[in-house]
């Protein structure tokens, strides 16, 4: 049997799981081999295992055995215990000594305090004898502490130390580890490097965007998140972040039958949302930059951008594969670790959208479109205007040449009101219907400086009665669009600190004695 010692290599973590590759070098003489490879994670997927490599070998097989591992011994447990009781004595020892020092320190000053009447008196070569002493004794106690402060530094790092010792024995008091016993044939003596890989649960990596608009367009950098719990620390190494989903889609789709029954579905609940429910604790945003005034001099040109180091990628038939420029160490405590993996500028055009009967509030929108190769995974999205965060969102996935409309948060520079300007209820009288007028004005002003277009949404009411009569009054302008639904689009254009009114009426006509209900009071 041959032990070859291994270290991880390379690391392609996938959305669920992770595949860990191996290497190792072996001398071996002619002949067939046994060469063992462990400890192994205890999860691995056994049908995963995977050997490869260079040599004048051929493998001729590769198993997974279970192999139990020896308990610590108790003369070893004692021995590391007892140092480390040591080591603890003699921090004791330092913090005693220190005390001590502040002692001699508030005797010094007690003394100097004392003195100070007699040395008023006294002579000058008494006095600078005195003062001497005093630095002396100043000096010897601070460079004690300096001293001590190191040697403390030192005894501490011998503690943690034989902690790690203890704690490392303390994990291996387990009954069982994994090992892969690779059988291989040597046509001749060689050194054979050799490279097992396998897979395991227990990794993710999932996606995070920043997506900043500025006066250039929208920048959207890509991060991925990775965090593992797979029982071994990853070493800095080539890692790999692949979009596969190994588990999924492994069988082609079938449909099943589709049964028609006379008993009822269970209603399904459905919570509506309004665009600026897409964002989390969204804070007022600070909008583009004014223009610089006419007459101003001339600014310095910008100092060149920090360049940022992308992945490179591997687009595959079904999925893609980004490999960050720089190894990553990935410690397996669940710890998630950010690595940029593409950044991006994309065309946006930018306007507000208002829906003044819900909010008085105008956001402002984005329309972007992937100009890029990549398919942008499902990830949650940090929304910054210029350098100030706005809020948070979720972003579905973003397939290339895909439009995608993008909340930026509340711009307030953008000022809506709706108004109630006329309310008016008829009685019915004898042959007569009732009739109830509403008609409000919205106002929309542009407290910005730069142009924009408002899309301004408002509703009229719809009838499910036929005994009930909606008519229109007053619609000025026209909308730019209406649906069968009632809801009414107006796209208003508007320049630096214009404002612009939307007027909006009707009439509801229903017979004597009849009730409607959805209407405001």
């Amino acid at each position: 049997m041959v032990d070859l010692e291994t270290a991880i290599a390379a690391v392609t973590v996938y959305p669920d799981r992770a595949r860990v590759t191996r290497s190792g070098k072996a001398m071996l003489e002619a002949g067939e081999h046994r060469v063992r490879v462990s400890p192994l994670p205890l999860e691995l997927l056994r049908d995963s295992i995977r050997v490869a490599g260079r040599g004048e070998v051929t493998v001729l097989g590769v198993d997974i055995v279970t192999e139990r591992q020896p308990e610590p011994s108790d003369e070893q447990v004692t021995e590391l215990t007892a140092r480390r009781d040591a080591v603890d004595a003699e921090l004791t020892e330092l913090a005693d000594a220190d005390k001590a020092a502040d002692a001699r320190v508030e005797f010094l000053q007690r003394l100097v305090h004392k003195s100070a009447g007699s040395l008023a008196k006294a002579s000058d070569e008494r006095v600078a004898a005195f003062g001497d002493s005093l630095e002396a004794q100043y000096a010897a106690i601070h460079a004690g502490r300096r001293d001590r402060a190191r040697l403390r530094q030192d005894k501490i790092r011998e503690k943690n130390s034989l902690e790690r010792q203890l704690a490392d024995l303390g994990r291996k008091n387990r009954p069982d580890i994994r090992a892969a016993i690779i059988t291989v044939d040597a046509a001749a003596p060689t050194t054979a490097e050799l490279e097992l890989s396998y897979v395991v649960p227990g990794a993710t990596w999932s996606s995070t965007y920043d997506l900043r608009i500025d006066d250039k367009g929208l920048s959207l950098r890509w991060f991925g998140l990775v965090s593992q719990r797979t029982g071994e620390d990853w070493p800095e190494c080539r890692l790999e972040l692949s979009t596969a989903r190994p588990a999924v889609a492994l069988d082609i789709p079938e449909l099943d039958p589709w049964y028609l029954s006379t008993t009822p579905p269970e209603p399904k609940r459905r919570a509506r949302r309004s665009i600026s429910d897409d964002l989390d604790g969204a804070a007022p945003p600070q909008m583009l930059a004014a223009a610089a005034p006419a007459g101003a001099p001339p600014l310095p040109p910008p100092a060149p951008k920090v360049r940022e180091a992308v992945t490179t990628v591997d687009h595959g038939a079904t999925a893609a594969t980004y490999a960050p420029q720089r190894p990553v160490a990935i410690a397996a405590d669940g710890t998630e670790h950010r690595t940029l993996i593409t950044a991006l500028d994309l065309e946006a055009d930018l306007d507000h959208v208002t829906a003044p009967t819900r909010s008085p509030e105008a956001i402002l929108r984005a329309t972007a479109r992937n100009t890029s190769e990549h398919t942008l995974p499902r990830g949650r999205a940090s929304l910054f205007n210029d350098s100030e965060y706005v809020g948070a969102t979720t972003l579905d996935i973003w397939a290339p040449g895909e439009e995608r409309e993008l909340a930026l948060g509340v711009d307030d520079r953008i000022r809506v009101e709706r108004e109630l300007v006329r309310r008016n209820v008829s009685k019915a009288t004898l042959g007569s219907s009732r009739r109830i007028e509403m008609e409000y004005t919205i106002t929309v002003a542009n407290h910005g400086a730069r142009p924009t277009t408002v899309t301004v949404l408002d509703r009229l009411p719809v009838a499910h009665d036929t005994n009930v009569t909606v008519k229109e009054t007053v619609l000025k302008p026209p909308p730019a669009n209406r649906d069968d639904l009632g809801i009414l689009t107006w796209k208003q254009d508007l320049a630096p600190q214009a404002t612009t009114t939307i007027n909006l009426g009707y009439r509801v006509e229903t017979p004597k004695g009849v009730t409607v209900f959805g209407l405001p009071d």
